[in-house]
């Protein structure tokens, strides 16, 4: 159940150690940052460092940042997730592999962004175009296909991209089930962006970036979630 901060608590940001993103996500005040173990020993002024964010995991070098994940030397981040795979961000900077930005400066390998400076591998950006990223592919029925291919024994493992063959992650099977397009997007971007865009492309059915990081259980019952409401659609 998340508590109501007070104002001292919103004031002071905290920066805690968690043992996994998905405890980071269960916290009980929201404007708390966190960290993972490997990242502290990693970053040992990582508390500093976050002294002006709110509600951000692993972030470093970044300022007045709310609720990313893995970013490094951002500002005025909002709703974002891996700054290297950046999401629906507003006012960023030295940021790469986003989608929808706006106001961005030093980008790499974005999509979607406007007002971009010194940015590359860009689409539909405002400036000049080079290197476009590879077209993204479509699933018919994507939701539907994903959980029934997760749903198999054996089949999802939410600790890995891509275990073998037959055994992947969320974001895994959603690049696995795009063939080779979607593995060349995987190639040209990572696997996070790729699947995000994939999903976008394929259904109205919007899946956030943080369900790539959940359990097992926490991400089959969100896929036949989707599966459900792009049944009805």
């Amino acid at each position: 159940m998340i508590e109501t901060e007070t104002k001292q608590e919103k004031r002071t940001m905290k920066t805690k150690i968690y043992s996994s993103y998905a405890e980071f996500i269960n916290r009980s005040y929201l404007s708390e940052n966190g960290v993972s173990q490997k990242f502290a020993d990693q970053h040992p002024n990582y508390a500093a460092d976050n002294k002006s964010n709110s509600g951000c995991y692993d972030c470093s070098d970044c300022t007045d940042c709310t609720r990313c994940a893995h970013c490094s030397d951002c500002t005025d981040c909002t709703d974002c997730s891996d700054c290297t795979d950046c999401t629906d961000c507003t006012d960023c900077t030295r940021c790469a592999h986003c989608s929808d930005c706006s106001d961005c400066s030093d980008c790499t390998r974005c999509a979607d962004c406007t007002r971009c400076s010194r940015c590359s591998d860009c689409s539909d950006c405002s400036g000049s175009q080079t290197n476009k990223i590879v077209d993204v592919p479509i699933i018919d029925n994507i939701h539907a296909a994903v959980f029934a291919a997760a749903s198999a024994p054996k089949a999802l493992n939410m600790e890995s991209w891509h275990t073998c063959d037959t055994t992947h992650c969320r974001a895994g099977w959603v690049v696995h089930l795009a063939g080779d397009v979607g593995r060349k997007l995987e190639s040209q971007t990572s696997t996070l962006f790729a699947a995000m865009r994939i999903y976008r492309a394929s259904s109205s059915v919007k899946v956030s970036p943080v369900r790539f990081f959940e359990t097992n259980e926490k991400a089959l019952a969100d896929m036949k979630r989707c599966a459900t409401e792009e049944a009805g659609l």
